[in-house]
């Protein structure tokens, strides 16, 4: 199968398991089928899926990132030594782990097409990691604490390892519990990434989207905190802090000096 044929493999067969979309007509024009096809993969809740199903789907999400373009991080240049600063689509860099800022519910964002990191993830990683989530958080019984983080597969992602950490959520005014509870995303990941051996990581602007945590202070809570926490525990772990907004980039860039 060419690209092309594996979307519409795709988008056919996630149209049959519903009987409501029976009739929706698929679109002829590739952004539209594109749109369609992630769209279905944002809805779609956790649940087995076939074989065939899984490896057309692989080979899409890795051609498709491909085209993208790869960034190894050891390509980078350190802005000071275990740390670096690159804005870029988080989900094309090869590293040890990339930070997704989750959700409680910690298994994807279910808005068609929506812009946040939870749903870029989750979309080019595949089904499979909606479904990993999915079986842990029933372990678990219960939503995820805020500041906490767990470690996943990244499946189809160029990356070894997803860590998944729920930041605070300012809805009013700023105050210290935000602040500690985003400190803790920040310790969580490092620490859960020291115990599985990884060896990069590269954490998104963690709460400051539809959460509300503003960009300002929460670039220098990330800095301080990874910087205290990488020389309190010893830790060698390379570090990329990654953006995506222009004025994301030169907050972190006065913060790293």
């Amino acid at each position: 199968m060419n690209q092309s044929e594996r979307r519409q493999y795709l988008i056919r067969a996630l149209l049959a398991e519903k009987p409501e979309y029976r009739d929706l007509a698929i679109p002829a024009d590739e952004t539209g089928q594109r749109r369609l096809l992630r769209s279905l993969f944002n809805v779609r809740m956790p649940g087995a899926i076939g074989g065939d199903f899984i490896a057309v789907q692989d080979e899409y999400l890795k051609e498709a990132i491909r085209k993208k373009g790869v960034t190894d991080y050891t390509a980078l240049k350190p802005v000071e030594p275990g740390l670096t600063l690159w804005q870029g689509d988080i989900t094309t860099l090869k590293c040890g782990a990339i930070v997704n800022a989750a959700n409680a519910g910690m298994t994807g964002c279910y808005q068609p097409c929506h812009n946040c990191i939870d749903n870029c993830i989750h979309t080019f990683a595949g089904m499979q990691l909606r479904n990993y989530c999915a079986e842990l958080m029933k372990k678990q019984g219960f939503e995820e604490p805020t500041g906490r983080a767990k470690i996943t597969p990244a499946f189809n992602l160029p990356c070894d390892f997803v860590i998944h950490t729920v930041g605070p959520i300012v809805s009013g005014r700023l105050n210290e519990t935000h602040k500690k509870q985003l400190a803790s995303c920040y310790r969580s990941c490092l620490t859960i990434a020291e115990n599985n051996g990884v060896g990069s990581i590269a954490f998104c602007c963690i709460s400051t989207g539809v959460f509300g945590f503003p960009q300002r202070e929460a670039a220098e809570i990330a800095v301080r905190t990874v910087k205290e926490t990488r020389e309190k525990t010893g830790s060698k772990i390379e570090v990329i802090f990654n953006v995506f907004k222009d004025e994301d980039y030169e907050i972190y860039r006065e913060y790293l000096g």
